[in-house]
């Protein structure tokens, strides 16, 4: 018999190495060290020297190939039928792209004095995709980016409902972050996930002459509407864009092109490597035709004399009548464009809209009015022009006409005597233009088709086309719209009020001003213009030739214009050092007691550089209170620009 030496095994097993086993092997299996008795005579399997129980063997054998089924199973049905959605969440998570935003042009004016460039500043950026899925983190570091920047909680939830869509694009939280705020949520960059501090830059406005707004615009964040129409160009859901004005009109030029940047990202989501980057291009400069030493000087006076009348708003438009470049546009009330550069808060928006001097509405291109006397000037024209009178007809003024039960009186009580066209224009006679307009007793006037095609020939009842949005078209009537309008005839008493601009007919400021600029250059329609050149590239002067009979009268027009001068209602103007030509007006507004007061006229007379469009609403008589902008500005204008230029 030989005794059989016990040897330890040298494979040990652990319960915490081993705890699937425990129903196949003795509880305490684990805990001892296994014997190996060869040549034992048994219904148990020996696996590498240990001894298994059959059942024991079979059924970890049965649970192992189960599991290996289920893997395969599993295997195969993400790779046939998941393989394309994990293959593209992988790509997405190995590449990200950062959106490269470009340099927005600058504006400046025609002796290069900017107007609108870009100042440093930080942003609050959040990109939603990088949030933390779970709610409770996600609440804590809304918490936390809303104590330190001085946020609302429902800036924060309005702006993920909005860019929910779009969870990869930064979204702008807050622009104009102080710079303490700033550096503090740099220092707990790692603590708010999600949240980004961007060094960029946003608009800053020229506000030595604050009327400069209304013309320059502002920008703000893209609306869904803006971003339906505009998304084809490139644009993001987190863009700016221009709202009005030039930053509005030419948008596309200022906006530049959005650079990108391809980065391969390891599963930290490290920036790993540069795979591509298409570099921004820097929008456009755009050079205006603004004079802005002007602009001031001409706000300042505007300011001024409604401030002596106790009246809030007006419009000066001041061009070259040669060529139809805006040199000052200026509209009061006005507003300050830096309030909207950094995201204007809802109070103080709120106060402007409720502003009852609107002092966000630029009247000078939206605002219709009764044009009052100014519009006399192209009655004379069409009457001249269609040999309905000539410069030596004349008419009786007795303090005005009567038809029927109807009187529709001059301005001058007992009337201005013998009246021809010039003598007409220079002391404003009412009775001389109902007559070549409506005709009296055995006399034919114009009639009003005439008279609106000669308007419309001038610009009147259509947009100038000036290169700033949304341009009104002011409003020629007509016998059509009358009937179809207010049920009711044309009566001559209608053409007599077309005819010294009153009735139904409104134009707006820049209308009177490019109409003005024909008269004073002899015939050539221009299109107001604002723009001189974009990078350097000059734009197109765009333009309309009238025909010879209306420049052959036209000449007879101007000389009424400078009799209003030297002997009618815009004496006022004579004894400046350069000589002018003008007209005034007076327009009543809706049948009340208060009436728009204007002015329009050109200098030098005989070769006409300067042209000047007042309105002061419900200022009174243009020959009083409109005139006296006109004259200040002429004054600066001689002393500054003419006598320097003409050296």
């Amino acid at each position: 018999m030989f005794k059989n030496k016990e040897k330890k095994s040298p494979f040990l097993f652990w319960p915490n190495q081993c705890s699937g086993l425990g129903k196949i092997f003795p509880s305490n299996f684990s805990s001892e060290i296994i014997s190996i008795k060869p040549n034992v005579q048994s219904n148990d399997r020996q696996l590498s020297g240990l001894k298994i129980k059959t059942l024991n063997f079979r059924l970890a054998a049965i649970v192992g190939g189960l599991c290996l089924v289920l893997f395969i199973i599993r295997d195969g049905y993400l790779q046939i039928f998941r393989g394309d959605y994990y293959r593209q969440v992988a790509e997405e998570n190995r590449f990200h792209i950062d959106y490269l935003p470009a340099e927005r042009g600058v504006i400046i004016d025609r002796y290069n004095q900017t107007l609108v460039d870009n100042t440093p500043a930080f942003s609050l950026v959040m990109t939603i995709a990088k949030l933390p899925k779970e709610a409770a983190s996600q609440k804590q570091i809304f918490q936390r980016v809303i104590d330190l920047a001085g946020l609302q909680p429902a800036d924060l939830d309005l702006l993920i409902q909005e860019y929910s869509s779009a969870p990869e694009e930064p979204v702008v939280v807050k622009k104009k972050l102080d710079y303490e705020k700033a550096m503090l949520m740099i220092s707990e960059a790692e603590t708010i996930p999600g949240f980004t501090i961007n060094f960029g830059s946003v608009r800053h406005y020229n506000t030595a002459a604050v009327s400069l707004s209304h013309l320059l615009g502002y920008t703000g964040k893209i609306s869904r509407e803006e971003f339906t129409a505009w998304r084809d160009l490139g644009y993001l859901r987190t863009n700016e864009i221009g709202k009005i004005g030039i930053e509005k009109e030419y948008e596309t030029a200022l906006r530049g092109k959005t650079g990108k940047k391809l980065i391969e990202v390891d599963a930290a989501g490290e920036e790993k490597t540069v795979f591509s980057e298409e570099a921004a291009v820097k929008g456009a400069a755009i050079k205006l035709s603004i004079d802005s030493e002007m602009q001031q000087e001409t706000e300042r006076a505007l300011a001024n004399e409604m401030s002596v009348i106790g009246k809030t708003k007006g419009v000066v438009i001041v061009s070259n009548p040669q060529n139809g470049e805006i040199l000052t546009m200026v509209n009061l009330p006005s507003f300050d464009s830096n309030l909207f550069a950094g995201g204007i808060d809802n109070e103080t928006y709120q106060k402007l809209l409720a502003n009852q001097n609107q002092p966000l509405f630029s009247r000078a291109v939206l605002g219709e009015f009764p044009s009052g006397s100014t519009f006399k000037p192209y009655i004379a024209t069409a009457a001249l022009t269609e040999g309905v009178i000539n410069a030596s007809t004349s008419f009786l003024s007795t303090g005005g006409l009567r038809i029927g039960q109807w009187f529709f009186p001059d301005w001058k009580a007992g009337g201005h005597g013998a009246v021809d066209v010039r003598k007409a224009l220079a002391e404003s006679v009412n009775t001389f233009f109902y007559i070549i307009g409506g005709g009296f007793d055995n006399f034919t006037g114009l009639g009003v088709e005439k008279i609106t095609s000669y308007a419309a020939l001038f610009g009147f009842g259509t947009p100038t086309g000036i290169d700033l949005p949304n341009e009104a078209d002011g409003f020629l009537p007509s016998k059509e719209w009358k009937e179809q309008t207010k049920n009711e005839r044309w009566y001559v008493g209608d053409t007599y009020h077309l005819s010294i601009g009153q009735g139904d007919l409104l134009v707006t400021p820049i209308q009177i001003a490019a109409a003005l600029n024909a008269v004073a250059n002899g015939g050539t329609k221009y299109t107001p213009r604002l723009t001189l050149a974009i990078d350097d590239q000059p734009t197109t002067v765009s333009s309309i030739q009238m025909s010879d009979n209306v420049k052959s009268v036209l000449s007879i027009v101007r000389e009424g214009m400078r009799q209003c001068v030297t002997m009618g209602s815009c004496r006022r103007l004579a004894s400046l050092p350069i000589s002018s030509a003008g007209k005034t007006g007076t327009a009543q507004i809706g049948g009340t007691e208060e009436t728009h007061a204007w002015y329009t006229g050109f200098a030098p007379f005989d070769n006409p550089q300067i042209a000047v469009t007042v309105l002061i609403e419900e200022g009174g008589q243009g020959s009083s209170t409109a005139i006296v902008v006109a004259e200040k500005i002429l004054q600066w204008w001689y002393q500054n620009r003419y006598l320097i230029e003409s050296l």
